[in-house]
């Protein structure tokens, strides 16, 4: 996939952006770049996919909620994250105009991109990428958000349904909650996107 379009615009955004061809290359040069600090993580297949915790672990201290240490709770973990030097997070939805969008239901992740760390990296297969802004946002509560809702089994329309779409529902266990739009790269902090030319995570 050719992604000049979207690296200028984000670049004009105010962001760093590296591009690779495959997770296995961006995964080794997320590695080089990050050494004896903290780093959270945000929920992401992206992030899973690319072995990111077992490798920065081996130098870093990283703290992610979907793996517990003894004695703590994913709470724990994601209250822990919001000190962290480096946060990283996959995406829901990256328009090639620049814009980033991630969907969240507990809001932590919405919460983490957007202030508190001195370095913040998006890491975003080639499927994560739509057109414009629009189609980021429909691509984030059509197709992203509903697959989550099946992977975690929740009682809602569009998990019952094998995540077809949204259906703006007002289910207890609905799991779009927390939206963030970032236009441009926030101040105060350090902003890097990842693209890579596979398809990975939702």
């Amino acid at each position: 996939m050719n992604f000049d379009k979207v690296s200028e615009a984000l670049r004009k955004k105010g962001y760093e952006v590296h591009t690779f061809a495959t997770a296995a290359e961006a995964a080794e040069f997320v590695d080089g770049q990050i050494d004896g600090t903290s780093v959270a993580f945000g929920g992401s297949k992206t992030v899973e996919a690319m072995g990111l915790y077992d490798r920065l672990g081996a130098h870093n201290r990283v703290l992610w909620h979907w793996r517990l240490p003894e004695g703590k709770t994913a709470d724990d973990l994601r209250r822990e994250a919001i000190g962290a030097d480096v946060y990283i997070s996959g995406v829901n939805g990256l328009a090639e105009t620049g814009e980033i969008i991630n969907i969240d239901g507990t809001g932590n992740r919405v919460a983490a991109t957007i202030y508190g760390h001195s370095r913040v990296i998006f890491v975003a297969g080639r499927n994560k990428i739509a057109p414009d802004y629009e189609k980021a946002y429909w691509r984030a509560r059509n197709i992203a958000a509903p697959k989550i809702a099946v992977r975690f089994h929740v009682k809602t329309p569009c998990a019952a349904n094998g995540g077809d779409r949204c259906y703006d529902c007002s289910s207890p266990e609905r799991i779009c909650r927390a939206l963030s739009v970032l236009w441009m790269a926030p101040k105060g902090c350090s902003y890097e996107v990842i693209l890579i030319d596979e398809d990975l995570g939702y």
